[in-house]
């Protein structure tokens, strides 16, 4: 049997040369089809890889850096406890202001200053119009539900009394998770003068097709500490830092990589053609999937940043 399968072969090939040599080449409209073919084809698998694998790396890799320079800030004393640093300059969207821990679902994450999606893919982010945890009022953290370590993919889980602890320059503090709500249900009551909460936001429904908003509210179990007021009011927050905002202020980024990838596949058709298929895919593969992979990260800006 294995003699016969052997023999077989090359009179398969032959005969796969001879229909191949039999096909009319392709007109250079043809040609253009294909490299768009095969354009969507490797849009939709890096697509796929960022947001499933890479994605995931990425923002483990950020965590790590910005637990590490959180923790050496905490142990110098110059931890942020405001919106500005110690001389007055506004903080950097992606500066690391505080530690979550949620023991019930094993969380465990560096905050971040700002709440764009591009910040967001780093790790949870507060919202920059609101005090930071601690202090006295409501502070809102927004979290990525699926994509990028989906940090808050579980708070959903989260039963009335769950701790919540939050480690920031001012100190170490605990909350107590007073309930879970989506769109449309009851808010509760606000704080009394003086007290603290915390509210932890995400998108509901299934990972990757969001359907509204999903908000757990904790109460500080001790006093609030002081702390400057915001710099950003409500009003004056960007658009893509609001609950499920979008950044479409890099698309120049996205047309220009875009550009990139579509001369990559017209010479890889070329290539095909004119070298091989092996030399082709030797070549361009791997060209072509970190270029797709840089498309892919410019189109995750204008998904919603909970997302």
């Amino acid at each position: 049997m294995t003699a016969v399968t052997a023999d077989a072969r090359p009179g398969w090939r032959a005969r796969r040369s001879a229909v191949a040599a039999q096909l009319p080449p392709l007109s250079g409209r043809q040609q253009m089809a294909r490299a768009a073919l095969l354009g969507v084809f490797v849009l939709s698998l890096t697509l796929l890889l960022e947001m499933l694998l890479a994605s995931n790396l990425q923002q483990r890799a950020a965590q790590q850096r910005a637990y590490d320079r959180f923790r050496s800030e905490l142990a110098l004393g110059t931890a942020p406890t405001g919106p500005t640093d110690a001389g007055g300059v506004p903080l950097v969207p992606g500066t690391p202001v505080a530690y979550l821990e949620i023991p019930s679902i094993g969380l465990r994450q560096v905050i971040l200053e700002g709440t764009s999606p591009a910040t967001l893919f780093s790790g949870p982010g507060h919202r920059r119009d609101s005090p930071f945890p601690g202090q006295a009022g409501a502070a809102v953290v927004l979290g990525r539900r699926a994509a990028f370590g989906g940090p808050f993919a579980r708070i959903q889980e989260l039963r009335p009394d769950a701790l919540i602890h939050v480690t920031t320059g001012q100190g170490e503090f605990d909350y107590r998770v007073i309930g879970v709500r989506k769109e449309g249900d009851p808010v509760p009551r606000p704080t009394a003068a003086g007290g603290g909460r915390l509210l932890l936001a995400t998108a509901a429904g299934r990972q990757f097709m969001p359907e509204g908003v999903l908000r757990v509210d904790a109460d500080l179990e001790t006093d609030a500490v002081g702390g400057p007021a915001p710099l950003v009011s409500a009003s004056g927050l960007p658009a893509e830092e609001e609950i499920m905002g979008a950044d479409a202020r890099t698309l120049w980024a996205l047309a220009l990589w875009l550009q990139v990838l579509t001369v990559l596949l017209v010479a890889a058709v070329w290539a095909w053609h004119r070298w091989g298929r092996a030399e082709s895919w030797v070549v361009f593969l791997p060209p072509v999937l970190l270029v797709g992979l840089a498309v892919a990260g410019e189109a995750a800006r204008l998904m919603p940043n909970l997302l």
